[in-house]
Order: structure tokens, then C-alpha cells, then sequence
């Protein structure tokens, strides 16, 4: 089955926002195929699903620093403060908004979010055992100096040796 929407299209829709990884109600809106209004109204109606840990309103401060990374043309006359879907939030947009459209866009949005996580799941491994590694580096370059003195001390002259000691 051809994806309705590309995974590299949806990763570039999520960001990092007080430590969550959400989505806009603009990004959504577009992805859905309905205006940002009418997405946020179906949350109006049933604002029981969205407790705060699956969606919020952004502040004044996160609203300008939106604007300055993204730039003002794309955000038009906005009234009201952005909202943010964390993961759960987009889930259960789902279950208001009841198109076709909106069932395949958020089962593609939940495979690219599995997909994050499992990219950053790595990322977390490989870092590990990267500092497993060094741990290991730093140990050996130590054993290997130490060989490497003694290897100097006898390839030494044996009259500088003698001296060393205190012969002539």
C-alpha cells in the first residue's frame, strides 16, 4: 500500500519542545487535510481526551522563538497561541477527527514516531559502547606505556645504566 504520507515529510512536522517530542496544530492540520481551526475545534469539543501531558498551548517566550527559527511568512495572522501534540495527543486525535484521511495520517505519524524512538533506542546503545570503548583505550594506552618505558630502560646503554646507578 502506497504511504499517504512520506516518513521524512512527518519527521521534519515533529519538535522538541519542553523535553517532548510534539507536533504543531498548523503541521497536523496540513497533514490531515483540514484547516487548523476546525482541527483545534474538534479539540474544543472533546478537550477530556487531551489532559496536559498529551497536549499544551505554547507560551509567549516558545511562540517567538517559533517565529524567529521558522520566520513570520509561514505563521500568517495567528490569534491564539499555537498548540502541541505530544505522541498520546496525536493518538488520540484520531478518535475525534473520524476521516479516512485522518486514520491513514495518524497510523503513518505513529510508525515515524516508533521509528524515532528505535533511531534514538541506537544511538543511546552505540553511545555505551563507544565509552566502553574509551574506557578500554585509556586502559590499555597506559599498560602499553608502561611497556614501552620498560622496553627503554633495557634497550639503554649498559655504561648509562651503570652510571645511573652509581658505577664508573
Amino acid at each position: 500500500m502506497k504511504e499517504v504520507i512520506p516518513p521524512e515529510v512527518i519527521e521534519r512536522k515533529i519538535l522538541l519542545i519542553r523535553g517532548q517530542k510534539v507536533m504543531l496544530d498548523k503541521d497536523l492540520a496540513k497533514l490531515y487535510g483540514v484547516t487548523t481551526g476546525n482541527l483545534n475545534k474538534a479539540v474544543d469539543r472533546n478537550l477530556d481526551r487531551f489532559p496536559d501531558d498529551f497536549m499544551c498551548r505554547l507560551g509567549n517566550e516558545e511562540f517567538k522563538n517559533l517565529i524567529f527559527h521558522f520566520g513570520t511568512s509561514s505563521w500568517g495572522g495567528t490569534r491564539k497561541f499555537p498548540r502541541a501534540f505530544t505522541e498520546q495527543g496525536v493518538a488520540m486525535l484520531s478518535s475525534v477527527l473520524r476521516s479516512r484521511r485522518a486514520i491513514l495520517v495518524n497510523v503513518a505519524i505513529m510508525r515515524t514516531f516508533v521509528k524515532l524512538r528505535e533511531i534514538l533506542s541506537t544511538h543511546k546503545e552505540l553511545a555505551y559502547k563507544l565509552s566502553q570503548l574509551e574506557r578500554k583505550i585509556e586502559k590499555h594506552d597506559e599498560e602499553i606505556k608502561t611497556i614501552f618505558d620498560a622496553i627503554r630502560q633495557l634497550m639503554s646503554p649498559p655504561a648509562k645504566r651503570a652510571r645511573q646507578i652509581g658505577f664508573r
